[in-house]
C-alpha cells in the first residue's frame, strides 16, 4: 500500500532587522510553506522574499494568518468580534496573496496561526469568522487545521476542503490537542526521534500522548515548526526515512 504527505513549515517569520530560522534551508526540504502575513510576524520585504524562494523552488504558498499580536508573536489570544476577525483574515490573505502573485505564484492555501489555530479548534465564533474569510476571500482555498476541530466542521460545512494536519515537533494530549508551549516538554528537538514519530503517524495513524496513550490520528499534512532551533535538520531526517520507507512527499494542492 503506498502513502503520500505533505511536508509544511512555518515560514516568513523574520521581522526587520531580525531573522528567524533558515527559510531558504527549509524550502528545499517542505512541500508547502505557511507564510507570514505580516499580523503575527514578517515585514513586506521579508515577505516577499519568501514568496519568491517559495516559488522558484515550486513550493506551494500558503496564508498563515493570525491575531494582530506582533509583540507576542501571535501565541496570546485575544478576544475579538466575529466581524473584525474576518475582516482582519481577508485582509491578511490578500496583502500575502499580492505579493505572491508578484513573486510569479499565489496563495492556494490558507492555514491559521498559533494562538488562533488552538482557540478555534473549541472557539466556534471565531471559527466560523476565519471560515467566513476565506469563503469570502476565494472559496477555493483549502483550509489546514486540528482533526475534530470545529474549524474543520465550520469548514466542510461551508463548503471549504479540508486538510487534517499533524504536529512533528509538538506534543499531544490524550485528548488529540497540542500540549501548550508553557508546560514543559511540549516542543520536540530530536531529529531521529521526531522523524520517527512523523513515520508513525503516516504509515500506522498513530501517536504517543503524554499521558502513554495511543492516538488515532489522520496526517495529511505535516507541520515542522521553522523557528525551532533544529527545524531543517528534523525536516531533513524526516524526509530521508519517509523517503527510506515508501512514502511519496507531496503537495496536497
Amino acid at each position: 500500500m503506498g502513502y503520500s504527505v505533505d511536508l509544511n513549515s512555518d515560514l516568513g517569520e523574520g521581522f526587520g532587522a531580525w531573522t528567524l530560522g533558515d527559510d531558504d534551508a527549509m524550502l528545499e526540504l517542505v512541500t508547502s510553506a505557511n507564510i507570514a502575513c505580516g499580523f503575527h510576524a514578517g515585514d513586506p520585504t521579508t515577505l516577499l522574499a519568501t514568496c519568491e524562494s517559495a516559488a522558484t523552488r515550486g513550493v506551494r504558498i500558503g496564508a498563515q494568518v493570525g491575531y494582530r499580536d506582533l509583540a507576542g508573536f501571535g501565541r496570546r489570544f485575544i478576544d475579538m468580534s466575529p466581524k473584525d476577525l474576518t475582516a482582519d483574515v481577508i485582509y491578511q490573505i490578500g496583502a500575502l496573496d499580492g505579493l505572491a502573485r508578484v513573486a510569479g505564484s499565489r496563495v492556494t492555501y490558507v492555514k491559521p496561526h498559533g494562538a488562533l489555530y488552538n482557540a478555534i479548534v473549541h472557539h466556534r465564533r471565531q471559527a466560523r469568522a476565519v471560515v467566513a474569510a476565506v469563503v469570502a476571500y476565494d472559496s477555493s482555498l483549502p483550509v489546514l487545521g486540528l482533526p475534530g476541530s470545529v474549524f474543520l466542521e465550520e469548514a466542510r460545512e461551508a463548503g471549504l476542503d479540508v486538510v487534517a494536519e499533524a504536529f512533528a515537533d509538538r506534543a499531544y494530549t490524550a485528548e488529540g490537542t497540542l500540549v501548550p508551549r508553557t508546560e514543559s516538554g511540549a516542543v520536540l528537538n530530536d531529529p531521529a526521534l521526531v522523524a520517527e514519530r512523523v513515520r508513525r503517524m503516516v504509515v500506522d495513524g498513530e501517536l504517543d500522548a503524554v499521558d502513554g496513550s495511543t492516538l488515532k490520528i489522520t496526517a495529511e499534512s505535516v507541520c515542522v515548526h521553522g523557528d525551532s532551533p533544529a527545524a531543517v535538520d528534523m525536516a531533513a531526517a524526516i524526509r530521508d526515512l519517509l523517503e527510506s520507507s515508501d512514502v511519496e512527499i507531496t503537495p496536497f494542492t
